[in-house]
């Protein structure tokens, strides 16, 4: 039982050391969580594609239960980040990165700015903080 215990914590160790949280060009990360402040409570998605070492594009949308004042229930968007863990010899397992987002909400234009940070427990699953206009808290997806 002992040696099982200790094949099972070595496995996880090892995908832990293994995480990356940015790759640059051609990485594929789909976001998932609560939307806490901003417009509203509700729920976030994201999709964002690096397009280069530092950069990643985007798209995503917040879908709000309750709190936004012009009972505006969701804003869809585009998304600019730029990937900071290089420049800041960060370790892999982490990303931080501040973004814009341009899109629709309701029927009016919508803007917002964000700081974000990734953590990637193993190569496929992390969790994400996101502070800015709208603040939002969840996992994070690696393809």
């Amino acid at each position: 039982m002992k040696k099982l215990v200790l094949a099972c914590t070595m496995l996880f160790a090892g995908q832990l050391a293994l995480a990356q949280a940015w790759q640059g060009k051609g990485d594929q990360k789909l976001q998932v969580g609560f939307n806490g402040y901003g417009n509203g409570t509700g729920i976030t998605g994201t999709y964002d594609y690096g397009v280069s070492d530092v950069i990643s594009l985007g798209a995503g949308a917040n879908f709000y239960f309750d709190g936004y004042e012009d009972d505006h229930k969701a804003f869809v968007f585009g998304r600019v980040n730029f990937h900071l863990q290089d420049a800041l010899n960060m370790p892999s397992k982490w990303d931080l990165y501040p973004g814009l987002d341009v899109g629709i909400l309701g029927n009016t234009f919508g803007i917002g700015a964000h700081l974000g940070v990734r953590y990637f427990f193993n190569n496929n699953v992390g969790a994400f903080i996101e502070a800015g206009n709208n603040g939002s808290i969840g996992l994070s997806f690696n393809f």
